[in-house]
């Protein structure tokens, strides 16, 4: 059927009343609309992919509603030929969100429609913040329509009435697909939606994206891998341009930092002029920056918010109240208001900082006005030089339409034990259809059975090393052959430690009034009963002593005490507040934007698409030193004080260049030249010793070949792993997911640092005694594919062999000023060190003759 009989096919099933409605609107049903009504018709899954304001949320419901409406009068009838079938009691539509608020969000809008057509339906939603009573009756008397999000499918198909539960479930509705199916929670979804299929085999799927790369793949997420035809993609067409630009600042660039103080006025005057401004910023910690330096100077008293991911959810819902409300004029945010949340008459979004990816900014770039036949405004706020060619290929990549979403992920082995531990908490199951449901999920499709049969022995025995332990054998095998749990006090923790999303330890940040107490020794209660503010990351805590003050929740506040697992705060004025960093809050920046700027950088013929003096500090490095070529390495020396400084120009990413800067330093110490240590950015990495380097290198002991050479991602990589606590920090985050140490019992809750501890040992003997463990496997994959970035780097390495240039100047370069201003700085992403700056461009200016015209 073609895509104009499919959605003339779904005008004809299209009931009279939903047409009214429509028609009250001023509106008429979208064509992408109609063609996931024909295809539900036909009983087709469907992965639509449209921009936003094109009206997705209702075109995955809009089969469902039809259905659950009721028969169709007689004059409805089309050339369909057969009317719906007659409904059922029970669950019908279950829709799946990446997050809690827009889930709530989406039932919001959902029943507006409902209301008005006079549908007798029941929407409900299941999140953590649902009542136990509501969530208890919802498994025994299950509304028409859940929404809940992959935690709560989780544990809904891990409880032994989900036959009952999802047996009349029609159709799974899965909104923004691409942001779900590229992470463990992902995986995690994947495996529960075949379960669903087991437990409803007629069920069809409906995915929702607005950014996807590659549409077939992500498509294949949504039914099991059984050969059955896989499922139709509807795109739908593209609404208006969006009006995206970069701030063409006229205060001076910085040539480092990451909170772009030199724009502080023209965003303000921005946030002033328009309706309501969403201020996304790349981390928390900038969120928290930006936030307190608006405030500084937001002298007309504007309504201006905060937004992040570690305020209290309170806090976050009165925001999102306000927004909605349009009674406020800015909210600063971190990728906590990404997604498709409807936030009311928001006319401009600024991006503060490089964007780090073509598909997240568009993905940001939508939450400006939410209609599709008007164009969506967005400004980017270059915070430095290099963000500036950053920001230009973000720009030609929007201009173009690209994406640049990471293909689908390998299923990690921590979340098919988890898994597999839920799937024993539902009832006894058998090991070979069990393997036969996992391997139909995308993630899993490549799983061999050997390596399902370890992840199965791991549960129920903990692993070859740990089996004499009672405590990690969580499942066994009964006489019949099939697996069941232990004992059933297993559920129950199996229930307060599922997900996947495992943070570094927490504590509430609670205000009081006054507090005179020391932190150290404290054994009183400090005046209890202030408000919690939120929560902050207990390695930040440890570094402060009593008095000292930060930046949290948009105030200054002094640290007065820490009270087991609450800091006790009150609020302060201080010049210089410490600004808490968080793990896991810098995106990496896409291969596809780095490519761009390795292009742009290389082509001079581009630059005057620059503002003028990124395109001097540009001139002035092909005078200084050489531009980095497209596809070679630019390697420049340079002495500075006593020591000798390496800095290479990737253009990978942090991750990446953290990874080749320490397997480089390996290298330099084997050659004798003593390195001190190394930073990275995501454009270059530079390396300093106490040897003399550039002298080395161009003596050729060692070549420029031989530490760069590909071969260091092999036992120099597995050397460093081994001495590295980085592989203890990824074990952690495996052995919690796997469930191997939880972090809650009934009645009480593990520390971060009891969890530390006990994942430390259990790393520690699993790496001497069973070294192949099944979840070494799984912190070695995601520490390959996360944290080290070697897939990429290796990539790079392959791309610059037999092309690596060297320069030995006797000075810094203009390139180079960023990276070196990353030495010795805190990870806390402020302006650049000022000394530094006026040395670096004084000596710069004066070497190229440019005086203060540069």
């Amino acid at each position: 059927m073609s895509a104009r009989q499919q959605s003339r096919a779904g005008e004809t099933l299209l009931p009279e009343r939903f047409l009214a409605w429509f028609a009250g609107r001023g509106w008429r049903p979208r064509a992408h609309q109609l063609d996931l009504l024909a295809l539900a018709a036909e009983g087709r899954s469907a992965l639509l992919v449209a921009p936003t304001g094109a009206g997705k949320t209702l075109a995955g419901f809009l089969p469902t509603l039809v259905e659950l409406a009721g028969p169709r009068p007689k004059s409805m009838e089309g050339p369909v030929g057969r009317a719906p079938p007659p409904r059922r009691s029970g669950l019908h539509t279950l829709y799946i969100s990446p997050l809690k608020a827009l889930a709530v969000d989406v039932a919001r809008n959902l029943l507006k429609p409902v209301e008005e057509m006079g549908l007798v339906l029941r929407i409900e939603t299941r999140t953590g913040d649902t009542p136990a009573a509501k969530r208890q009756r919802q498994r025994s008397d299950p509304p028409d329509i859940l929404l809940t999000t992959p935690e709560q499918l989780a544990l809904l198909i891990a409880s032994p009435d989900a036959p009952f539960l999802f047996g009349s479930l029609k159709r799974v509705v899965l909104d923004e697909l691409h942001a779900l199916a590229l992470s463990k929670r992902g995986d995690l979804l994947s495996l529960g939606l075949m379960r669903l299929f087991a437990l409803a085999p007629g069920l069809t799927t409906v995915g929702l994206s607005a950014t996807v790369k590659e549409p077939a793949d992500i498509a294949r997420f949504l039914l099991p891998q059984d050969g059955r035809p896989p499922p139709a993609v509807v795109m739908a067409e593209g609404g208006a341009r969006a009006d995206v630009s970069m701030l063409d600042t006229a205060e001076r660039l910085p040539w480092a930092g990451h909170s772009a103080r030199h724009a502080l006025a023209e965003i303000y005057d921005l946030i002033e002029r328009h309706r309501t401004t969403l201020v996304f910023v790349n981390t928390r910690s900038q969120a928290e920056m930006l936030f307190q330096a608006l405030w500084e100077i937001n002298e007309q008293g504007l309504p201006i918010a905060l937004h992040h991911g570690s305020l209290d959810v309170a806090q976050r819902r009165k925001v999102e109240d306000a927004m909605a409300a349009g009674r406020l004029k800015g909210v600063v945010c971190t990728s906590s208001l990404d997604l498709g949340i409807d936030w009311g008459d928001v006319d401009l979004v600024l991006n503060v900082g490089a964007p780090k990816g073509a598909s997240r900014l568009n993905q940001r770039i939508g939450r400006a006005n939410h209609r599709l036949d008007e164009a969506s405004r967005a400004i980017l706020v270059p915070a430095n030089r290099f963000e500036v060619l950053e920001c230009r290929a973000a720009l030609e990549a929007v201009a173009a339409g690209a994406q640049d979403n990471p293909p689908i992920r390998t299923g990690a082995l921590d979340v098919l034990a988890q898994h597999v531990l839920g799937t024993a908490c539902a009832g006894p199951f058998a090991e070979e259809a069990l393997f036969a449901e996992v391997t139909g999920s995308a993630p899993y499709a490549g799983l061999d059975r050997q390596t399902f049969a370890q992840v199965v022995g791991f549960v129920a025995t903990g692993g070859y090393a740990l089996r004499t332990y009672d405590r990690y054998a969580k499942i066994r095998q009964d006489k019949a052959g099939l697996w069941r749990l232990a004992h059933p006090k297993i559920a129950a923790q199996y229930r307060m430690n599922v997900g996947t999303i495992v943070e570094s330890p927490m504590l509430k940040v609670r205000l009081v009034r006054s507090a005179r107490q020391p932190a150290h020794g404290y054994s009183g209660p400090i005046a209890r009963g202030g408000r919690v503010l939120g929560e902050i990351e207990e390695f930040f805590i440890e570094t402060l002593v009593s008095g000292d003050t930060f930046v949290f929740s948009g105030e200054i506040l002094r640290y007065e005490a820490l009270v087991e697992n609450e800091v006790y705060v009150s609020r302060a004025q201080a010049r210089e507040p410490k600004v808490p960093s968080y793990n896991g809050g810098k995106f990496p920046l896409s291969t596809y934007l780095a490519e761009g700027v390795r292009r742009m950088i290389a082509d001079p013929a581009t630059w005057n698409r620059l503002p003028g003096q990124v395109a001097e500090w540009l001139e002035l490095q092909r005078l200084v030193s050489q531009i980095p070529q497209r596809d070679e390495l630019l390697v420049e020396t340079f002495p500075r004080g006593d020591r000798s400084y390496l800095v290479a120009y990737p253009f990978e990413g942090r991750l990446a260049h953290q990874t080749l800067g320490m397997l480089l330093t390996r290298r330099l110490e084997r050659a004798g030249l003593r390195p001190m240590g190394f930073v990275a950015n995501d454009y270059s990495l530079s390396a300093w010793c106490l040897g003399d380097v550039g002298r080395a290198v161009t003596a050729g002991r060692p070549s420029l070949a031989a530490l760069f050479d590909a071969d260091m991602l092999g036992d120099d990589l597995e050397a460093w792993l081994d001495e590295s606590q980085l592989m203890k920090r990824t074990f952690r985050a495996c052995a919690v997911i796997a469930g191997l140490i939880e972090r809650r019992h009934p009645g009480k809750e593990k520390t971060g640092r009891q969890v530390t501890v006990s994942t430390d040992l259990v790393y520690d003997v699993l790496r001497r005694h069973e070294p192949d463990h099944i979840l070494l496997k799984a912190a070695r994959a995601d520490a390959a594919t996360g944290l080290l970035d070697i897939a990429r780097l290796s990539d790079m390495l392959t791309r610059i062999r037999g092309r690596i240039v060297h320069r030995a100047l006797d000075r810094i370069s203009p390139l180079a000023v960023p990276v070196m201003l990353e030495i010795g700085r805190e990870p806390v992403h402020g302006e650049a060190a000022d000394a530094i700056l006026a040395e670096a461009e004084a000596m710069l200016l004066a070497e190229a003759g440019l005086g203060d015209d540069a």
